[in-house]
């Protein structure tokens, strides 16, 4: 069966929406920010892409949004952006939409405030608004009762792993016909917490530019967004990107296996140079794209990485890899500009557990 993207919601480091993103895409550029943090009472500030939600409120009144915690205004955010591309936006009621989320760490800002209101005031004092936003289903559920969506609602966490497979999910509910349609989304906020993590396991010391393509050098910078899609059955689609042809997860076998040299083959390489080898070597002679350094180093980031592919489909033209086309393996990189001559994208993310997901795109 395939599965048609009918809408799609993005939020990240590029800006708010399609057209933003576009607009990054084509200058190969993106507003990278600091997060600020403290190690003993010491001061550090690291880059960072950071996400704007301000315009969340054009669909959710405040005042509704006074006891929803950061990532779930990340996951609303890019649900109603979804829907309205879709233009389904308009339709009130969701009946029978169903909602899955990957996330690979969650909720983490407003998990450990809970815990830090646990320690502090004890199990009885413990904030109860913390705890109802660090159950790990909550942003899902915060989208299913503000849209009225009828469907099931499910959150996939499987870290670097999470897109892919909760991406199956979505097609299984498609295939099994428990729903219409699903909206499938993925979140990563990046909390205090992520933060002092990223600090403690690669210090200050950044390069200027992610340039992922040199897969020997460290070049990551950590980030925050969101991705959602609208899926439909093939039959049941209206004007949308593309089709969904394929999800495939398993683990790492051998170079050339994952796609079709004819094929685009976007990877989901971002600045870690623990996993820059894979990469290398399982894209060799293919032509390759790589747009992490436009939103970051992120486990939701092969969602974006879809969304790029699934627009340049729509167009029918490549976009340019930000940084340039400087890559340090034998492959050849996809110029700006050009008629895209397969009618088929695929998306690569390798995980720290040695698994990978190769998602496909085809024309409709």
């Amino acid at each position: 069966m395939q599965i048609a993207i009918q809408g799609i919601g993005v939020v990240g480091g590029f800006g708010t929406g399609v057209t933003e993103m576009r607009q990054a895409l084509l200058t190969g550029t993106s507003n990278r920010a600091t997060l600020d943090l403290s190690n003993c009472g010491t001061p550090l500030n690291i880059p960072a892409f950071r996400a704007n939600i301000s315009r969340l409120t054009d669909y959710v009144p405040l005042k509704a949004l006074r006891r929803v915690d950061n990532f779930s205004k990340l996951a609303l955010l890019g649900a109603y952006l979804a829907l309205e591309d879709a233009g389904v936006l308009a339709e009130g009621k969701q009946e029978r939409l169903g909602v899955v989320i990957a996330s690979g760490y969650g909720a983490t800002g407003i998990t450990f405030a809970f815990l830090d209101s646990f320690i502090n005031d004890g199990d009885i004092c413990a904030s109860p608004t913390y705890f109802a936003n660090s159950v790990h289903n909550s942003a899902a559920a915060y989208i299913s009762i503000m849209l009225g969506a009828t469907g099931p609602s499910s959150t996939v966490s499987q870290f670097h792993h999470s897109v892919p497979s909760a991406l199956q999910t979505a097609w299984l509910w498609l295939a099994e016909g428990r729903v219409d349609r699903v909206l499938f989304g993925a979140v990563e906020e990046l909390s205090e917490l992520i933060g002092y993590a990223w600090y403690r396991q690669r210090g200050t010391a950044h390069k200027p530019e992610m340039t992922p393509l040199l897969t020997g050098v460290e070049s990551a910078i950590p980030g925050e967004g969101a991705a959602f899609l609208l899926l439909t059955r093939k039959e049941e689609a209206q004007d949308g990107y593309c089709l969904l042809d394929r999800v495939t997860t398993g683990r790492l076998l051998k170079p050339g296996f994952l796609s079709s040299p004819q094929d685009l083959l976007v990877l989901g390489a971002d600045g870690r140079i623990e996993k820059g080898g894979d990469y290398a070597q399982l894209a060799e002679k293919s032509t390759v794209a790589c747009f992490t350094a436009l939103y970051g180093s992120m486990p939701c980031g092969p969602a974006l990485d879809i969304a790029i592919a699934a627009l340049m489909l729509k167009e029918g033209k490549t976009f340019a890899s930000p940084g340039g086309g400087i890559c340090d393996f034998p492959a050849s990189v996809a110029a700006g500009g050009n008629i895209l001559e397969s009618h088929r994208v695929s998306c690569l993310s390798l995980s720290d557990e040695d698994c990978f997901g190769l998602v496909s795109l085809a024309k409709g």
